[in-house]
């Protein structure tokens, strides 16, 4: 991690401000029942917090254990379904398959080889009819949709705009 967001958690609360406008369209639109969702890069848990009070199941992932403990108090005073764990998302292997897999602006921070890798090993973790919702840089997004293409499943686009791709994962 190249800027110590660990130590930035420890003396800002809420330090990367509200849930992604994007996102939270995305969950007011598509989704009617509890769903699971994977959140790499979660962070302090913009993201997390907003689709767990949404009534969604959630696993938080961040390399920042100030992070996932700022997460874990505050699912745990609102009784929230969140479950978070200290991980590399370079080397996290999930133990279940996810509706929804939000990557949030994580992934321009490693190298373009490891982006890749990443994205490539998490996909084969999304339910059929399940999403993977990428906001990024948008330089990023031409290779985040070759892995797409390269992927044994058959994916389709949903949005594809600056910094954002949302890609549906198609029935096997």
């Amino acid at each position: 991690m190249a800027y110590d967001y660990d130590a930035l958690y420890q003396t800002e609360k809420n330090a990367l401000g509200s849930p992604n406008k994007k996102f939270t369209t995305f969950f007011a639109q598509h989704s009617k029942s509890a769903l699971h969702v994977l959140d790499l890069g979660a962070g302090q848990g913009r993201d997390t917090l907003f689709i767990a009070r949404a009534g969604h199941h959630v696993m938080a992932v961040d390399i920042s254990p100030a992070g996932i403990a700022d997460i874990l108090s505050i699912a745990q005073a609102e009784n929230l379904s969140i479950v978070g764990t200290v991980a590399d998302i370079c080397t996290y292997t999930p133990q279940r398959r996810y509706d929804v897999i939000v990557i949030d602006r994580t992934l321009h921070m490693l190298a373009p080889a490891s982006q890749d890798a990443t994205l490539k090993n998490i996909l084969g973790f999304c339910a059929d009819q399940g999403w993977v919702l990428i906001a990024d840089e948008p330089r990023n997004m031409p290779r985040f949709k070759d892995t797409f293409a390269n992927d044994p499943a058959k994916w389709a686009c949903d949005k594809e705009e600056k910094g954002f791709l949302f890609m549906k994962r198609q029935s096997e």
